[in-house]
């Protein structure tokens, strides 16, 4: 990116940020929430800015209470009408067993927290975790239960579920379950579920391994199997998305647009342009580049060098069907809370997408 566009990057990303006006306009777009309990009467969120969806991966209230009713909640204060939803929220309304990770490792961080305290505390462990026997059997316990309960789960719960979102004009384009490494039934549970909330595609880390395995259950369904990347572009040599559409052709890309960016320097387009036919998704953030200090880290909107507008504009031009959701993992700061921010993020959006054009 020569220092023009930069110039130009940063001056439009100054005026929305400076110019209220357009704050004022925009949050008097369409974007009405439910103030009557008459469902006739009730208008639902509306996230479709000049003809691109615009959404958010509920990963992204990960510090907000859970449950579905709360990220409904969330989607309506925020202004959206399309997700990735996370599994977590979605098993817990559907009555799956506690899942018991997030306890284990609040001990860990404890335990580690206390050692620290020592005068010859040991280094802080990396990678894969050591479990002790309680904690092991603890999760081999749910593990159990949890397989069980996918087996039979009430289908009618999950219809109760879908209504939750239909109701408040919610669609849920992809369900992440990130099931590659379940057995077989459950893979087909999370397709089967997925699809039955509505959604079109579920969504894993990718890998070959985790695409071969979950290819033949997209194809049954007649779904998407959506492989989510990170920094692999830059950290694996010869990483590529060829060999991928070569397994399957339901196979597709949740194309992290900010990782890609943050950790090559490459101008997202260049991908989105070469395998738009594949992409069904797009995760947006800001973040600085891999030759600033510091280096590709996430940002407020704005803040950051990640070229938002172009990805953004080139979908709306070339009128492709690719969702583009907010993932939010800059640092919320003490005096706000992470739905105001992907509301900001929202009309930041909006701004480009549809007052920009009226300017």
């Amino acid at each position: 990116m020569n220092k023009k566009e930069l110039h130009l990057k940063g001056a439009s990303r100054r005026k929305f940020l400076s110019n209220s006006a357009a704050l004022a306009v925009a949050s008097m777009l369409p974007v009405n929430f439910a103030f009557s309990k008459s469902a006739e009467k009730r208008q639902a969120v509306n996230s479709n800015f000049g003809g691109v969806h615009i959404g958010a991966i509920t990963y992204s209230w990960r510090s907000m209470p859970g449950g579905m009713e709360n990220i409904i909640k969330y989607c309506q204060e925020c202004g959206i009408s399309s997700i990735e939803l996370m599994s977590g929220d979605l098993e817990t309304y559907l009555g799956a067993p506690e899942n018991p990770m997030m306890a284990i490792f609040m001990e860990m961080r404890r335990q580690e927290a206390q050692q620290a305290e020592g005068e010859n505390a040991p280094p802080r462990r990396r990678g894969r975790p050591e479990f002790t026997p309680e904690q092991q059997a603890r999760i081999d316990k749910y593990n159990e239960e949890v397989r069980e309960f996918r087996l039979n789960v009430d289908m009618k719960k999950v219809a109760s579920a879908k209504k939750l979102l239909d109701d408040a004009g919610i669609q849920a384009h992809i369900v992440k379950f990130s099931p590659a490494n379940w057995s077989d039934e459950e893979i087909d549970y999370a397709f089967k579920v997925a699809k039955a909330m509505g959604a079109k595609g579920v969504s894993n880390e990718i890998s070959e391994k985790a695409a071969k395995k979950m290819a033949p259950f997209a194809e049954k369904h007649d779904m998407y199997a959506v492989m989510h990347q990170h920094m692999q572009f830059a950290e694996v040599e010869g990483f590529s998305y060829d060999p991928y559409i070569e397994i399957s052709p339901a196979i597709r890309f949740n194309f992290d647009a900010g990782h890609y960016f943050g950790s090559t320097g490459k101008h997202p387009n260049e991908m989105i342009k070469k395998y738009h036919d594949r992409i069904f998704s797009i995760h947006i953030k800001d973040k600085t580049g891999p030759n600033t200090d510091p280096p590709n880290t996430n940002q407020v909107w704005g803040q950051g060098e990640m070229p938002l507008e172009d990805v953004l504009l080139l979908i709306q031009k070339e009128k492709w069907p690719i969702y583009c959701d907010i993932e939010l993992e800059y640092d919320v700061k003490p005096w706000s809370n992470a739905v105001k921010e992907v509301k900001t993020c929202v009309n930041y959006a909006r701004q480009i997408l549809v007052c920009e054009q009226h300017q």
